[in-house]
């Protein structure tokens, strides 16, 4: 530290010395103005409260009202903003007895204004899933209740909210549902129908489609193969039955007729054979025809009586006669089969048009099908979606209900506030001297400057440019001595009182609890 620097700082402390009386004054008052500042501040308490954000213990869904990418404080924030909306806080406000004051004066949107910018708080604490809440106010049990309060509807409308929201997202998940299983179920009939209507027309029925009209086809032709074999067959008969009757005919004429112009038994089937010759070539109004035909009514009845010797003794004519029927009954039967194989070809032919046509049909029915079913997929897809959501949503509804879910718990509850949160004495009486210090030295620094009297011999020095050969001290008269001693005395008396005055003050305040810490 050089001359010039200890220079300045002796000459600051004889100025402090100087006008200490005055620097003293006013470090009293500001003790004075402080303490009433202090006393006239209205007093405020704080509560604080710890909040934990737990999260449920069961994997949540992507249904459920958070999951595992969901971020404590947007919970916090979502909330928090319904705790603090004007419903909320105007029913605390009502139910607490708040602000009677301000409800006098103010409309109530002003009062809840105040009451969510100026004296609720909500911090996040240092860990992620904790968080503060806080409440100023006058009354220090009020406060207390109101901040458990805040706190407890934390608990509430998160149950509240996620319940809400759980249910909603389960009853719109349910809608959504509905409406995709109407319009599945409506595709499916609408499907189901076309299919029943063009079933043997569609393009899964191609192949079966082929290999039944390729078995028709062989049945046809197997068909159409069997009437030619059984039409060469009955022509075969019809030579054999034409030779028998021409033997039979031949045998009937040899075999001629007894002296009383009456048929013998044994001369039935030559009868019949001559019966059928006449047949062919007169009608049954035929002289000879009507004789044959009573002579072999009778000879049937001669033979009836006596069955049987005729059958212990049938002649080689009656053998033959048998053979003729068993020829006919044949070309009866073959008639019959071709008959019915015509039937069956004109069937088999109807099925293969009906096949024919099924088949040039599946092109058209396959296109159409293609278009109708076009967009199934994807509404079977978001079907299944949604019933996999359905389940979800019902599952996180049944999580919320029984209040497994996320969830707020009070992990610290607030405590009654023994101290005011507000005014801080410390602070305020440390303002309040720097104050009256400011005020008191800025006072005697400028009565220095109004001062034009020589403190120091250098300032003369520095005035007149003449160096001082000497200084002569202040030499006071004893007038002069005994009125400063005086005066010396009475300011001291003052300073002891006024600071006796301002400490008793001050320790009475702190007694009757005026003054908190």
């Amino acid at each position: 530290m050089d001359q010039q620097q200890r220079q300045l700082i002796k000459k600051y402390l004889d100025l402090i010395l100087r006008r200490k009386k005055i620097i003293i004054t006013f470090f009293l008052i500001s003790i004075v103005v402080g303490l009433g500042v202090y006393l006239r501040t209205p007093k405020i308490f704080q509560c604080n409260s710890l909040i934990k954000y737990q999260r449920q213990s069961v994997n949540p869904t992507k249904m459920s009202p958070d999951d595992v990418r969901s971020r404590t404080r947007d919970v916090v924030s979502t909330i928090s903003q319904q705790i603090t909306s004007r419903t909320s806080l105007e029913q605390i406000i009502k139910d607490f007895d708040l602000y009677s004051g301000a409800r006098r004066e103010l409309p109530m949107e002003d009062v809840v204004e105040m009451m969510r910018d100026k004296h609720i708080e909500i911090t996040p604490g240092k860990k992620g899933d904790i968080f503060e809440v806080s409440y100023q106010g006058a009354d220090p049990r009020k406060v207390l209740r109101v901040t458990n309060a805040l706190a407890a509807k934390f608990i509430e409308e998160n149950l509240r909210y996620r319940g809400e929201r759980a249910s909603a997202t389960s009853a719109y998940v349910k809608d959504e549902l509905s409406m995709a299983k109407e319009t599945i179920d409506r595709k499916e009939a609408l499907m189901r129908d076309y299919k029943l209507k063009y079933y043997n027309e569609m393009p899964d029925q191609r192949q079966t489609n082929m290999n039944r009209l390729n078995a028709l086809q062989e049945q046809l032709q197997n068909a159409q193969d069997s009437v030619q074999d059984l039409d060469r067959t009955r022509i075969l008969i019809q030579e054999q039955v034409s030779l028998r009757k021409e033997m039979l005919a031949q045998a009937a004429r040899y075999a001629g007729l007894g002296e009383t112009g009456e048929l013998t038994p044994q001369s039935e089937d030559s009868v019949r054979a001559i019966l059928q010759e006449l047949l062919s070539r007169y009608t049954e109004k035929h002289p000879e025809v009507r004789r044959l035909r009573k002579r072999l009514e009778k000879l049937e009845q001669d033979i009836a009586s006596e069955e049987g010797e005729q059958a212990a003794s049938v002649s080689p004519a009656r053998h033959g006669d048998l053979q003729l029927e068993q020829l006919q009954v044949q070309l009866k039967e073959i008639d019959y089969q071709i008959k019915r194989l015509k039937e069956d070809r004109v069937t088999i032919q109807t099925q293969i048009d009906q096949y024919l046509q099924w088949i040039e049909n599946g092109a058209v029915r396959e296109a159409e099908w293609a278009a109708l079913s076009r967009d199934y997929q994807q509404l079977h897809e978001h079907y299944q979606a949604l019933v996999a959501r359905n389940l979800e949503a019902e599952s996180a509804e049944y999580l919320e209900k029984s209040q497994r879910g996320s969830q707020f718990k009070i992990i610290d509850p607030a405590h009654f506030p023994e101290k005011p949160f507000k005014p801080d004495f410390r602070k305020i009486m440390l303002m309040a001297l720097a104050l009256g210090l400011g005020v008191g030295g800025g006072l005697a620094f400028g009565l220095e400057l109004l001062d034009t009297s020589f403190k120091d011999p250098e300032e003369l020095e520095n005035v007149l440019g003449l160096p001082v050969a000497c200084a002569i001290p202040l030499i006071n008269t004893p007038d002069e001595l005994k009125r400063k001693k005086i005066m010396m005395i009475i300011w001291t008396v003052a300073f002891l009182i006024s600071s006796m005055v301002v400490l008793g003050l001050l320790v009475y305040c702190w007694q009757k609890g005026l003054i908190i810490l």
